[in-house]
């Protein structure tokens, strides 16, 4: 299964796939960040929004919450979640808004899909630009001299369609600008196992370039990568939580 086919052929089961995800609590967390570090808006926009659950989440919250994404399926499907919200296709590093927005969230550690340098400053000009005074951008990222290529996240989830078995991992060379997160889905009906392989190209990038990216443009909190309490990045750990208030 090349490219981004998970995305396409199987978005239909991407909900399936982050079913072990907390969307509540990250969606909670990011909503208090907005509160301590914000400017008390409630106009939100999410980036690569996927099917929109932390959408539904700030909704619900009281935001006047949006979305964008590059794949139409997923779209459609945020639309049927939340039909309150609006939605729109765009590249998250070439998008524009109507007004600015008080908010901008990136989940699942979507903003590595700039895919290279140049793409992602191109994004952190969007986001600067759609921001209002004082805005918030809201992200995770992982640190490349960080990962471990052995390392993976692994969960089972029944569906009417059979067993699913999800697994995903970082990948990195040690050099370059890109890394990769490779996927394994297995899908078990009456003893009958398919399996899809995927691999996504991802911007390769230090914390400390990600920093020297942002700083001009914002002020940069780098928080653990911890959703239920705030505490600062201890400077070891290879992935956190990005809060940048716009300048």
């Amino acid at each position: 299964m090349p490219g981004n086919a998970l995305y396409t052929d199987l978005s239909g089961y991407y909900d399936l796939m982050c079913a072990d995800i907390d969307y509540q609590a990250q969606s909670h967390c990011v909503h208090r960040l907005q509160q301590l570090f914000g400017n008390a808006g409630k106009r939100h926009l999410d980036l690569a929004c996927g099917t929109g659950p932390h959408v539904r989440h700030f909704t619900d919250a009281g935001y006047q919450s949006a979305g964008l994404d590059i794949n139409q399926p997923m779209l459609d499907r945020a639309a049927l979640r939340c039909p309150e919200a609006q939605f729109s296709r765009q590249d998250m590093c070439a998008f524009s808004v109507a007004e600015p927005v008080d908010l901008i969230t990136c989940f699942l550690y979507s903003l590595h899909y700039s895919a290279g340098i140049e793409r992602l400053k191109a994004c952190i000009a969007s986001v600067h630009t759609a921001l209002a005074a004082s805005g918030v951008f809201c992200f995770n990222a992982v640190d490349k001299g960080r990962i471990d290529n052995a390392s993976f996240a692994a969960h089972t989830a029944q569906h009417a369609d059979g067993l699913f078995s999800f697994r995903s991992g970082w990948h990195y060379a040690g050099e370059g600008e890109q890394q990769s997160l490779r996927l394994r889905i297995e899908r078990t009906v009456d003893a009958h196992t398919q399996v899809w392989h995927d691999e996504h190209p991802m911007v390769a990038v230090s914390f400390a370039e990600l920093q020297a990216l942002l700083a001009p443009d914002f002020e940069v909190h780098m928080l653990a990568h911890d959703y239920e309490k705030l505490t600062p990045w201890d400077a070891e750990a290879g992935n956190a939580l990005f809060v940048c208030v716009k300048r």
